[in-house]
């Protein structure tokens, strides 16, 4: 900075400049976006157990270094930070720049204005970058929330596009994708990219147990039983390895409970794997009540164990939808009314204010288990109704040929009384889906009705 020009001009000035930089404090990270201190335990807990990718490390201590400043936080991480960053400056960039935004916001102006002279950008521009800075910014914003998802990939497209045989960025778009795709999406691209990333990483635990998981949906059941059984051997202490594993032996309860435990004694704040378990005993608790002779109090001994690690998920992070949305339907069977509809209440409430710009298919699992809620623990038919009839449309908005969603009209208008516009309804399902027996027995007892 000149020294020609006062301290307070000199301060604006290296403002100024600081902001051309690529940095935490430049990407636009709102902290609204951000669970704070689920985040910083994610991150301690990354850099504990030396997580993912061989950057990963370097890129978790860059993080919870400025998580820990938006907290109001001394950043103890960032002298380690170097340390753990690559071998050559391009890995530094980011480091150095929220060094640089770190000391300015200190008030050490000198080692801020040092910083900021060590940045590097191709041809000088901060607007072409090299893909290493693409690379973490892309992981940045899959490691904060699903809405930053989309700008996660482009940004691992943009450093594919310089360096397409990266086992990073390959990997890392892997993971992208796995994430924003719909389970049971025709022509996966992740798929596609799950594969293209295991050339590269073919023992990558990760990325072996979610090609496992896409291939089961897919009922490609060998290959995907020869992937579980790779990531075991390769990857038995890897606690994310395990939950997508688990994911996979869902129906196979005993594993998956055995694998999630395992998974447990290394990463005990992991709301996901809570919630697997939490399933788990849910699908324990099913088969129970299907026995011929079942046990009423295994039943709801089954039902509390599955409460006790939903709560757990949600207390660790409490916008997980999937995990508060399934708790609220427990509570719901538990006859605890008021904590069902507060879970449901908070979910609605949360969302308000951006429900437009939800995914399609976020709004309809919140509409749908509000329906189920109504229909078998309050017996409030119109409420039901009204929330199966919002699923419905959603689904219909977005595929004209949704069997599914003519399937749930049709059981609305039977639940209303109109037998004949349920049965033109099962009928257009099974244009949609004309091997389905379900419907074809629907239609079938409903003209018997009708005539």
């Amino acid at each position: 900075v000149n020294s020609n020009i006062s301290p307070r001009e000199s301060q604006s000035v290296l403002f100024s400049r600081l902001q051309q930089l690529q940095s935490h404090f430049t990407w636009d990270l709102k902290k609204e976006d951000m669970e704070l201190e689920n985040l910083s335990t994610r991150l301690e807990e990354h850099i504990t157990l030396e997580l993912g990718r061989p950057g990963a490390v370097a890129l978790s201590y860059s993080l919870l270094a400025y998580v820990r400043y938006v907290r109001c936080l001394p950043p103890d991480s960032v002298s380690y930070r170097l340390q753990f960053s690559g071998q050559f400056e391009r890995r530094l960039i980011v480091t150095y720049g929220d060094l640089a935004w770190l000391n300015y916001h200190t008030g050490n102006f000198t080692k801020s204005q040092t910083y900021y002279q060590r940045k590097k950008y191709p041809n000088s521009s901060s607007d072409v970058l090299h893909p290493e800075v693409y690379g973490e910014k892309a992981w940045t914003y899959l490691k904060l929330s699903k809405s930053h998802y989309p700008k996660a990939i482009k940004c691992f497209e943009r450093a594919l596009e310089v360096q397409k045989d990266d086992s990073e960025w390959n990997a890392g778009y892997a993971i992208a994708l796995f994430r924003t795709e719909r389970v049971s999406a025709t022509d996966s691209a992740a798929i596609t990219q799950l594969r293209r990333a295991l050339e590269l990483s073919p023992d990558d635990g990760v990325l072996l147990s979610m090609l496992a998981v896409k291939l089961g949906v897919e009922k490609k059941y060998e290959e995907a039983k020869s992937l579980v059984e790779k990531t075991l051997k390769v990857a038995p202490d890897n606690p994310h390895a395990m939950r997508y594993i688990s994911k996979y032996l869902r129906y196979q309860v005993g594993v998956s409970i055995v694998l999630l435990e395992r998974a447990l004694e290394r990463s005990n704040t992991s709301a996901f794997i809570y919630h697997q378990l939490g399933l788990c005993y849910k699908r324990k608790k099913l088969n129970e009540q299907k026995s011929q002779h079942f046990d009423k109090q295994k039943v709801q001994q089954l039902r509390r164990q599955c409460i006790l690690y939903l709560e757990k998920a949600v207390k660790i992070r409490p916008s997980f939808w999937f995990a508060r949305l399934d708790l609220a339907l427990m509570y719901g069977e538990e006859k605890d009314l008021s904590r069902a509809e507060e879970m449901f209440q908070h979910c609605f409430k949360k969302s308000s204010d951006k429900l437009d710009s939800l995914p399609v298919h976020d709004r309809q699992l919140i509409h749908q288990r509000y329906a189920e809620f109504h229909l078998y623990h309050t017996k409030k038919q119109d409420e039901a109704i009204t929330h199966y009839t919002e699923v419905s449309s959603d689904r219909l908005s977005e595929d004209k040929d949704d069997s599914l969603a003519y399937s749930v009209l049709a059981q609305v208008a039977k639940a209303e009384g109109d037998k004949e516009k349920a049965a033109e309804l099962y009928e257009k399902a099974l244009d949609c889906d004309e091997n389905n027996n379900k419907y074809l027995y629907a239609l079938w007892e409903l003209r018997m009705e009708l005539h």
